[in-house]
């Protein structure tokens, strides 16, 4: 080792540190962990600046501007039994933590998580959404994610957050017995149920979730496709008025092609398979009384409901909705 670096080494005044985005912990890289005596340490806002000895946390400063001997050190300079007449550098790790709030990121199931729905059976759910966490407590955040390492990120850490959330989804939600369309119905809800179960697994770590959001579930596509359905067929009322609806619909469709015509007679006639098909199932189409006109108004009511589930195009209600109110006398 030559002069240069003995005396470089040996005269380390000024501690600090530039964070970067995204940036969790720093380690000082100090030759031989050798710091001079009055040295000047500088911690920012959000900043936490530790001394370690031998691994273990000696001492801690906030915010603010410091020079480093034994009366900034008590700590540091009782574990090392320095006499207070000590003026040569001393020897320690020096850390800093950033407690400022990591926002943005996002979490997500790479898996459907299997929900035992109290009305429609086991599901297969997806969820989605963001969260922000920060460094709460240093000594197990130091201990357990920064360990000797020169350097932590938050992409070091994400995934070991995102395993602990869908944990807790999986256990929150599928076990909790709660219908999907209740949950979907209040992600408000289930966004503050689903921090609080990750709260613990993040707090083993030394963090704190300061934001937790459920922005989507959703189901497999067919059973979506089942359920836009089922809802359909109840805004409609019986299947009768379904089979009948469905054989206006197939005439409009027929009317419209290059069929002319005879696309809508084709068109008729398949309304009438349709509605027949029905009615002979519920066995009501032979002895059943002829139904009561329905009121204009309420069907309306029930196609815009359809209209706002996307069972229908906006030119089909306009059109569905001049044809009503046309009847009305």
């Amino acid at each position: 080792m030559g002069i240069l670096d003995f005396l470089s080494k040996q005269f380390v005044d000024v501690i600090d540190w530039v964070e970067e985005p995204g940036q969790l912990g720093w380690r000082v890289p100090l030759a031989d962990r050798e710091i001079q005596n009055g040295a000047q340490l500088t911690v920012r806002e959000g900043q936490i600046a530790a001394f370690f000895n031998e691994g273990r946390i000696a001492d801690m400063f906030g915010p603010g501007l410091y020079t480093l001997d034994t009366s900034t050190l008590p700590l540091l300079t009782a574990i090392m039994n320095w006499d207070k007449g000590f003026k040569s550098p001393f020897k320690s790790d020096v850390h800093f933590f950033s407690e400022k709030e990591q926002i943005g990121l996002k979490w997500g199931t790479a898996q459907p998580v299997t929900l035992r729905d109290p009305e429609l059976g086991p599901l297969r759910v997806r969820a989605f959404g963001t969260y922000s966490f920060r460094i709460k407590d240093i000594a197990p955040f130091a201990a357990r994610i920064m360990g000797t390492l020169g350097e932590v990120k938050v992409a070091d850490v994400e995934p070991q957050l995102r395993a602990a959330i869908q944990t807790a989804l999986a256990t929150g939600v599928a076990g909790g017995g709660t219908a999907f369309l209740d949950l979907a119905a209040s992600q408000s809800a289930l966004s503050d149920a689903l921090k609080a179960a990750v709260a613990p697994a993040f707090a083993q770590w030394g963090l704190s979730v300061e934001s937790f959001f459920v922005e989507s579930l959703s189901l497999p596509e067919e059973v979506q496709k089942h359920l836009d359905k089922a809802s359909s067929m109840r805004v409609l009322g019986d299947l009768d008025r379904y089979a009948k609806f469905q054989a206006a619909e197939a005439i409009e469709t027929a009317a419209a092609q290059s069929g002319g015509v005879a696309g809508v007679g084709a068109g008729a006639a398949a309304g009438l398979a349709i509605g027949q098909a029905m009615a002979g199932a519920l066995g009501s189409a032979a002895s059943a009384p002829a139904a009561p006109a329905e009121d204009p108004f309420a069907l309306i009511e029930r196609l815009h409901k359809l209209l706002e589930m996307g069972a229908l195009t906006q030119a089909e209600f306009d059109s569905k909705k001049a044809e009503l109110l046309g009847r009305i006398r």
